[in-house]
């Protein structure tokens, strides 16, 4: 049983270590919003909102998501007994369309009071059963390709489990293409376009077939569930789905239509873990394998991507990479690491997510902060 009494937002500005870019844009610093939810017990649980600034990889912004959780989302939980964190989403989910990032916001929140209410990891209150998980890196588009082989090769000295090279037009075939020949062909290599091509490029993107990739995640636009199929039927590298799947029926749609062959699985894009293990299911059930993506999280947001990908067919490694990977200094102790097989530990001795916010790190980066009180909304 929860009962949220209080809910502190606060957004901080955390600068990344060098600029990342992909297909829509590039990103120097990230605006994230941190939730503190306290119970009527006095146990509090964190989490993240992984929305961005601007609107291109969903039409939520951490604006949006911020004025959903004030107005009409943390009113549903405050000074409500809720029959345990698998509750919370549905709750949520009535009858206010969209806002999965927001949603997912608080809901991941709740989960984490509950593990540190019944004191199992995080990770095990989901039904996680590894005690580590591999990682991979993400590699934004650069200026040519001898710097994106750079970068491949030196991930791989670092020991990540497969190399994710962002592509778009113009910058795709020869640097898959030079990359590949650089790191040979056992190498577990895929590409990212985040929606940068269309259907008429069809032919084009075949010729990535050639590279041996494990994967070519969302070539086409995020409602492109049917051009997505008419493309899969043309190439004989697995299309990933990432953006086009939002729920469990969107994936039961993808399944159905054949738009693509494995499900990048982000807590934040779905609504959260609930759906995310909803998700998780049906895909096992469907022998389609998935891996949990990054969205530039925090060490509080990676925490939570880190237990929901300790479940059984997270069979591919995730974007999960260790704090330094994009903060000189990041918001949690300990910092996230990874060792040198390219496998991230899973907290299976720790009480919920096994981590613990750097408060002088957090309030010297929180540049707005609102509370959230069981009685009168904002105070």
């Amino acid at each position: 049983m929860l009962r949220i009494e209080r809910i502190v937002l606060r957004e901080i500005r955390l600068p990344l270590r060098e600029p990342f870019r992909i297909s829509s844009g590039v990103c120097t610093e990230r605006r994230i919003a941190l939730l503190e939810l306290t119970d009527a017990a006095g146990v509090t649980g964190w989490s993240e909102c992984v929305a961005g600034e601007a609107p291109n990889y969903s039409a939520e912004t951490i604006d949006t998501a911020w004025h959903a959780i004030r107005e009409w989302l943390a009113p549903r939980v405050l000074a409500v007994r809720i029959d345990g964190a698998e509750s919370v989403h549905d709750l949520l989910d009535r009858d206010i369309a969209g806002h999965n990032m927001a949603k997912a916001a608080l809901e991941m929140g709740c989960w984490e009071v509950a593990a540190r209410l019944q004191e199992p990891p995080l990770s095990r209150l989901l039904a996680g059963t590894r005690d580590r998980v591999p990682t991979g890196i993400s590699i934004g588009i650069q200026a040519n390709a001898a710097g994106l082989v750079e970068r491949a090769q030196r991930a791989l000295a670092e020991g990540y489990r497969k190399i994710k090279v962002k592509i778009r037009p113009g910058a795709d075939v020869e640097y898959v293409r030079a990359v590949r020949d650089a790191l040979g062909s056992e190498v577990s290599l895929m590409a990212d376009a985040n929606s940068a091509y269309h259907l008429a490029d069809a032919d084009h993107l075949a010729e990535l077939d050639a590279f041996g990739l494990i994967m070519i995640e969302q070539p086409l636009g995020r409602d492109d569930l049917v051009r997505h199929a008419a493309l899969q039927k043309r190439l004989k590298t697995p299309i990933c789905l990432d953006e086009s799947i939002t729920d469990v029926d969107r994936c039961e749609d993808m399944i159905a239509l054949g738009s693509g062959r494995i499900v990048n699985i982000k807590p934040g894009r779905v609504g959260g873990f609930t759906v995310s293990r909803r998700i998780h299911d049906l895909c096992q059930r469907h022998g389609i394998p998935v891996w949990c993506g990054g969205m530039l999280e925090s060490g509080i947001g990676r925490a939570h991507n880190i237990a929901l990908a300790s479940l059984p067919n997270f069979s591919l490694p995730g974007d999960l990479s260790p704090s330094r990977r994009y903060w000189e200094r990041d918001v949690v102790t300990p910092e996230w690491e990874m060792d040198r097989d390219g496998l991230v530990p899973v907290p299976v001795a720790e009480i919920g997510m096994g981590v613990t916010p750097d408060m002088d790190r957090v309030d010297g980066l929180t540049v707005r902060r609102e509370v959230l009180g069981a009685r009168g909304g904002a105070t």
